[in-house]
């Protein structure tokens, strides 16, 4: 059974969760999650019981105060996006950017579920100015409460009293992390699109990034990055420096839908790479792949039978610090 979501979020690793997750160990003691999004990994991991902590941390706070909310509050979070949806009018579209003009004011994260669960494909979009700017999808009015209640228990009876939320920058994030974690690391710049990705005003530096990962081998830290790959058979993002010592993954993750918004066609191949700590204890450092970023990768298609499922500073708690 998959994972309860409680939004829609573009560049979620909720289909492609089962796939990353049999490269992660089977038991951990933190999950964490620098670039956090809709916390897809985690709740996937929590699903299975195969870590007793989780650290989620996105930099775009309204997000990561919603998760908290979604944990920590999940009865009142119901309640609100309830009298949120049931306050449409009959010009929904109207009332939508009615919320979405709230939002930009306020910056309420229980605002922002509503419009995650109404935007145009769970497209999260900032103009530079950091509001939110997307558009409605006019052919559906959003998530039912009542199922938005249960997707949002669910993730609650998951995540709470073991779970940090945070926002703060990447590197601070990977700085505080010790020997006992592995991280996952899924940056918002890159990606199949080859646009800028509009989820946040500002991206991520490629060196800063890159050196942030050198940092974690210099320590040992285990670690996984979905990072570049390819529609069809045009490449996008830069590859990871081959002196960074990662094993090489493909992940074939079906029809690009960020390609059909651009008017595309074609198959979407992930890349997921291990750090050699990582790859040596899931023993996928096979056919030489731990050897550079840039050998053939092993390739894993959608249709792979799942082999391996585990049994088994910040908000916390409903607290900010």
């Amino acid at each position: 059974m998959s994972a309860p979501q409680p939004f829609q979020y573009q560049g979620s690793k909720r289909l492609l969760a089962p796939r990353i997750l049999e490269y992660l160990p089977v038991r951990m003691n933190r999950l964490v999650e620098p670039f956090a999004g809709s916390a897809a990994i985690s709740l996937a991991c929590a699903r299975r019981a195969m870590s007793d902590e989780y650290w989620l941390n996105d930099v775009n706070r309204p997000l990561t105060e919603l998760l908290a909310l979604i944990v920590d509050r999940p009865e009142e979070t119901a309640d609100f996006y309830r009298s949120i949806w049931r306050g449409r009018a009959a010009d929904h579209v109207r009332h939508y950017h009615s919320v979405r003009d709230r939002f930009n004011r306020t910056h309420d994260p229980r605002l922002l579920l509503y419009l995650l669960a109404r935007c145009v494909k769970g497209s999260v979009r900032y103009n530079s100015d950091g509001d939110f700017n997307q558009s409605p999808d006019k052919r559906r009015l959003g998530t039912n409460p009542a199922r938005m209640r249960d997707n949002i228990t669910s993730v609650s009876m998951l995540l709470r009293g073991r779970t940090t939320f945070t926002s703060r920058d990447f590197l601070d994030v990977l700085s505080s992390v010790g020997s006992g974690d592995v991280v996952y690391l899924d940056p918002p710049y890159q990606g199949v699109c080859g646009t800028r990705d509009h989820r946040y005003a500002s991206g991520v530096s490629f060196d800063r990034f890159c050196a942030g990962l050198s940092g974690l081998n210099d320590r040992g830290i285990r670690f996984a990055v979905s990072y570049d790959g390819h529609v069809g058979d045009t490449p996008y993002g830069r590859l990871l420096p081959k002196s960074l010592n990662l094993a090489s993954m493909r992940i074939e993750a079906g029809r690009s839908s960020q390609a059909t918004l651009l008017g595309r066609n074609g198959v979407t191949i992930e890349s997921l790479y291990l750090s050699k700590p990582l790859a040596e204890e899931v023993g996928a450092g096979c056919s030489g792949a731990s050897n550079g970023a840039r050998q053939r990768p092993r390739v894993m298609t959608a249709s792979r039978s799942i082999g391996r499922m585990g049994q088994g500073n910040g908000w916390r708690s409903g607290r900010c610090r």
